[in-house]
Parts: structure tokens; C-alpha cells; sequence
């Protein structure tokens, strides 16, 4: 069965990659049609999160950057498609780099770097990077369940050079790395939500206090990584600059979580620049009211050891 879906989905998701870009955009016009007005697709999620994130806009300013998300999240699902056989040339006039020399500047120290940044404006165009750096780069992924399209998909992504590594397989290929004195950019996007039962840390995100990713955290430190972030924004449709900003150079010179915390309020900072573009189809406040539960659990954990 999921050979035949494969096969069945995977040619016409070929075939519409060969598109131009401006059709496109036409069939990503429909599409937040369909989305938007007719299904209504995660609509009460999009306007709850900008709600918390933005208390202080009015109903109608909330409504209307919820409409200009969706119109942003057709068109990345859209570029997404493209991505599959976009070519170097294009790839890189359509997702270019502001400052790549402070990324270069570290490799040719020989160090390895923890490049960490949000799901905003377009963050699949990143497999481009190899092309402007010369270092193995180690994207995580979520393992998809039909294998055919995970095989597909990881093609894809790392035909410029991306080396693409199944999340619970991050640490292990850091390990190595790290024994073997073997370099590496490894790109870690932190800004979701984490299971409630394998967080340590809550912070608050917007003003709500919510669970966060401290694995950006324990891998600089524990690897000796550079920290550096990258902040992607929208140019005009279908064309993006990503700029990069040093975090740290020391990660073992940050108490505990206080990186976790310059990571997050620079995060916030980004996504305030072009709220309309970053990710709020996903529930990320969905664990906002489960703080005293997970203290209880923590402590409870903490006194059995």
C-alpha cells in the first residue's frame, strides 16, 4: 500500500516541480482559497497562537495576519514542491546568504558549528547551503512512516551536498564526529514545541510559559560547538536572504538554560520582524497550562533518584 501511494503521489509531485514559479504561485492562489475559505484548514489553532503571541492587536489585525500566514504557508508548500528539482543556479539567486564570511570564518578555524534558527519565512531552501560553504552540513529530519517518500524526500534535500541524519540519530553522528575530529555544521531548529514527559526547561515564549527544546543547549556544550543563528526573511515572493548572527563562541561559559534563554528571546525577536511568515499552524502554546503538572512529575522523578 504505501509503495502505491508512492506511486501514485510522488510522479504528479514531479511533474508540478517542473512548473515556472509564477504558475505556481497561481495553483498556491487556489489553494489558500481552498484552505482558507472553504476548509478552514487549522484556522482556529493559527488565530489562538497569534492571540497569545499578540494580545495587544486588535481582532481584526489578528484575523488579517492570520490570512497573510496562510497565503505564506500555500506558497512554502508550493517552494516546497519546487525544491524537488530547483538547480543550483536558481536555488541560489532565489535563498541567498548576507554575511556568509562569519560562518566561513569559523570553518576555516576548523571549528564545528550548532546553527540553530525558527521555522520562518523559508526554511527548505536551506539544503543550498553546502553550495557556499566547504564543511559537511547535518540536517535532522523527523523519520517519515512510508519509507518510499522519506528515501524520495532525502534525496532531494541532499542532492547540493546536505547530509540528511534522522533526528534520533543526531547525537550519535556528533559523537563521532566529535571522536574523530571531524567538523561539522549541524542545523538545529528549536523553536517547536517538545514532548511535556522529556522537558526540563520552561521558559516564557510571548509572554506564556511554556516548554522548550534545551537540546541546542547540551549538544554545543557537550561538543564544543560555535553557536551561530540564522535569521531568514521574505525579500518578496519566492525570494529569500537569510543573515547570520554569533550567539557564542564559549557555550560551556553559559549557565544552565541561560543559553536555552538567548536563544528563545532572540527567536521571539525574529519572528516579531515578519510575524506573517512564521510557522503558527503548529500548536505551540498547546502546553501552556500543564507547568504545575510537569513541576509535580520533575520533583517526583528527582526525589525517587
Amino acid at each position: 500500500m504505501q509503495l502505491l501511494l508512492f506511486g501514485i503521489v510522488y510522479p504528479f509531485a514531479w511533474l508540478f516541480s517542473r512548473l515556472p514559479m509564477r504558475i505556481l504561485y497561481m495553483i498556491s492562489d487556489v489553494l489558500f482559497f481552498l484552505v482558507y475559505h472553504v476548509f478552514g484548514y487549522r484556522k482556529e489553532v493559527v488565530l489562538k497562537n497569534i492571540s497569545y503571541a499578540f494580545p495587544e492587536k486588535t481582532f481584526e489585525e489578528k484575523e488579517q495576519l492570520s490570512k497573510e500566514f496562510f497565503k505564506h504557508f500555500t506558497d512554502i508548500l508550493m517552494e516546497s514542491v519546487k525544491g524537488f528539482t530547483m538547480g543550483k543556479e536558481e536555488i541560489l539567486k532565489r535563498y541567498q546568504y548576507k554575511n556568509p564570511e562569519l560562518l566561513n570564518s569559523f570553518v576555516k578555524e576548523g571549528k564545528s558549528i550548532a546553527l540553530v534558527g525558527a521555522h520562518l519565512a523559508n526554511w527548505e531552501w536551506c539544503v543550498n547551503l553546502p553550495l557556499i560553504t566547504n564543511i559537511p552540513i547535518y540536517g535532522s529530519y523527523n523519520q517519515l512512516r512510508n519509507p518510499y517518500f522519506e528515501k524520495a524526500l532525502r534525496k532531494s534535500r541532499e542532492r547540493f551536498g546536505m547530509n540528511g541524519i534522522k533526528t534520533f540519530e543526531t547525537v550519535k553522528v556528533m559523537m563521532s564526529n566529535y571522536q574523530n575530529n571531524t567538523q561539522g555544521i549541524y542545523i538545529l531548529l528549536s523553536d517547536q514545541s517538545p514532548l511535556v514527559e522529556k522537558t526540563f526547561y520552561w521558559t516564557e515564549f510571548f509572554g506564556v510559559k511554556v516548554p522548550v527544546h534545551t537540546g541546542l543547549e547540551m549538544l554545543s556544550k557537550k561538543f564544543d560547538l560555535i553557536v551561530i543563528n540564522q535569521h531568514t526573511r521574505k525579500i518578496k515572493r519566492g525570494y529569500y536572504e537569510t543573515e547570520f548572527e554569533l550567539i557564542t563562541q564559549d557555550p560551556k561559559s553559559f549557565d544552565n538554560y541561560e543559553l536555552t534563554e538567548k536563544y528563545i528571546r532572540i527567536t521571539e525577536k525574529s519572528i516579531k520582524k515578519d510575524p506573517e511568515n512564521y510557522l503558527w499552524s503548529h500548536n505551540r502554546f498547546k502546553h501552556k497550562d500543564r507547568f504545575d503538572e510537569w513541576l509535580n512529575n520533575y520533583s517526583a522523578k528527582k526525589t525517587k533518584r
